[in-house]
């Protein structure tokens, strides 16, 4: 009966577990708001995803907040260039996709390959605020470490991008998603990137981020 009501075993850490995720799902999307924001609360949601869902710390909540502030500057600044470029491959994907469905031929041609060099820009992406929560970066530095892990590793970035895509259509077509799919997403997508961060920073050990020097390539 002891080991049942340890917090540390059992249910308990289950139950922490599932309140970590909806939490810092929760706040998540609730700094994301004002929009600018994203990039300090995508990369603290990283950060906090690996130390505490995946490292067991506690505390989930004040490893945020503290990695919010940390990457708040950097963040803001990727965030501001980050956002426009994602709205003009938004845009441009739906250009493409009208042609393409309509006048069907060399469009719809055009509307396929939009989606295959669509890979690279969007790849950048997702490994931004990952590379922002794990490592210590200027903008301009953390623009090109993120370039030059999306081609380096191209069958994970392929991964993560189509399922960062489908958690935003499902959270965007159904509201209820939002409460835990976005720390689950990153959980997921951690899972890649973790190993490939670990490639080039060895001394990181799993469920220890901690922000480190750049890696080297």
């Amino acid at each position: 009966m002891g080991e049942f009501f340890n917090p540390e075993k059992g249910i308990w850490v289950w139950l922490s577990t599932l309140v970590d995720i909806c939490g810092l799902s929760i706040l998540w999307t609730f700094l994301c708001l004002p929009i600018v924001t994203i990039g300090p609360a995508t990369a603290a949601l990283y950060y906090t995803v690996v130390k505490c869902v995946r490292g067991r710390e506690s505390g989930a909540f004040g490893y945020y907040f503290r990695s919010f502030r940390q990457n708040f500057k950097v963040g803001l600044l990727a965030g501001l260039i980050a956002i426009p470029l994602s709205l003009l491959l938004l845009g441009g994907q739906f250009i493409v996709r009208w042609y393409g469905t309509r006048w069907g031929g060399w469009a719809y041609v055009l509307y396929v390959a939009y989606y295959f060099a669509l890979i690279l820009p969007a790849g950048v992406l997702c490994w931004l605020f990952p590379l922002l929560g794990r490592f210590d970066y200027g903008v301009r530095g953390l623009f090109h470490t993120a370039l030059q892990l999306t081609a380096a590793h191209l069958p994970s970035t392929v991964v993560v991008v189509l399922l960062t895509a489908q958690t935003a259509v499902f959270c965007i077509e159904e509201w209820w998603p939002v409460v835990f799919m976005p720390a689950v997403s990153v959980l997921l997508v951690s899972l890649f990137f973790e190993k490939i961060f670990q490639r080039y920073s060895p001394e990181l050990a799993p469920g220890e981020p901690e922000n480190q020097e750049e890696p080297t390539e």
